[in-house]
């Protein structure tokens, strides 16, 4: 395992669980080969990030399993690859498709979840699936949840308007995540009434931020981590291709994002951010400046705890 020096203490590298691509390369396209995998690998290793869920977003169901296979596969022919991609996480498509909830992800192919479809995933992944990010309001999510659980999957919730009763039920099944808590919402909600403040209020679900200043700006980070308690509280990048490239145009599955050289993410023409271009070792810069946390705290929340949050 990688070790970052900081301050006359060694620590691990960071572990990021929503990774989406990196260094100009989309983990979201079929023909992904090993020459761009490996660069993608070594661009995370470069700063300071030496393990990762690689990311799945929306797609039809064969072409997540057909995704999956080729990664295995490239995994098995390096050990490198394989001891910094520790798993996947599927994020979609069992989310909302609503508008101002679904994201970057096509709404077209948002659906219910379902336990068959699950098992010819993970059948793919080579039992690798570490986390599923999915929306309680869609039908069969508690049955859904309970099924991936007991097989040590973890379930977090993300792009998601459940109300209180859904989420009672998707906790009780199993649920123990929220997946980038503050964003895959839209930007005008009830001042009460919303899924972000019925989510920060569970403090049985663990909650990963986003912390590029960007998705949630400082401040406001600095309010929804105060409002969870501080063992339930993780970090992740939510990073794209152009994590670590710079400016320019990219792809994220069938979408072309532009990438200012402010960093944010975007696809042409709308306002709305589409994964980002954080990396981790920036990431914890920016929750030291933002949170006034400790080496400690900072490496804890990026690294062991999501370990442990993923019963790794």
């Amino acid at each position: 395992m990688e070790t970052t020096a900081m301050k006359g203490t060694e620590y691990p590298g960071f572990f990021d669980l929503q990774v989406n691509g990196f260094g100009g390369v989309d983990f979201q396209q079929p023909a992904l080969d090993q020459a761009a995998l490996t660069r993608a690998v070594d661009g995370l290793l470069s700063h300071q990030t030496d393990r990762i869920l690689f990311t799945l977003i929306t797609d039809r169901i064969d072409a997540l399993c057909a995704k999956l296979v080729n990664i295995e596969t490239l995994r098995a022919r390096d050990p490198k690859l394989a001891r910094v991609i520790v798993g996947y996480h599927i994020e979609g498509p069992y989310m909302s498709p609503k508008t101002g909830y679904h994201g970057a992800h096509d709404p077209a192919l948002m659906k219910a979840p379902d336990i068959a479809e699950f098992e010819l995933l993970q059948e793919a992944a080579q039992g690798r699936i570490r986390l599923i990010t999915l929306a309680p309001e869609q039908p069969n999510s508690a049955e859904f949840i309970r099924h991936i659980t007991q097989r040590k999957v973890v379930a977090a919730i993300g792009h998601s308007e459940a109300d209180d009763r859904q989420i009672d039920e998707a906790i009780a099944a199993g649920l123990s995540m929220c997946t980038h808590l503050g964003n895959g919402i839209p930007v005008q909600l009830h001042r009460h009434d919303n899924i972000m403040q019925r989510l920060l209020a569970r403090d049985e679900l663990v909650a990963s931020f986003i912390p590029d200043g960007i998705h949630i700006p400082g401040p406001v980070l600095r309010n929804l981590v105060r409002a969870k308690p501080r063992d339930k509280v993780i970090f992740t990048t939510d990073c794209m291709a152009a994590a670590g490239a710079g400016p320019g145009r990219f792809r994220i599955g069938r979408f072309d994002v532009d990438v200012g050289v402010d960093g944010v993410v975007r696809e042409p023409g709308k306002p709305n951010f589409a994964g980002s271009s954080l990396t981790m070792d920036r990431a914890a810069e920016n929750i030291r400046t933002f949170l006034g946390w400790s080496e400690a705290e900072v490496h804890a929340a990026c690294a062991q705890r999501v370990a442990d949050s993923l019963g790794m």
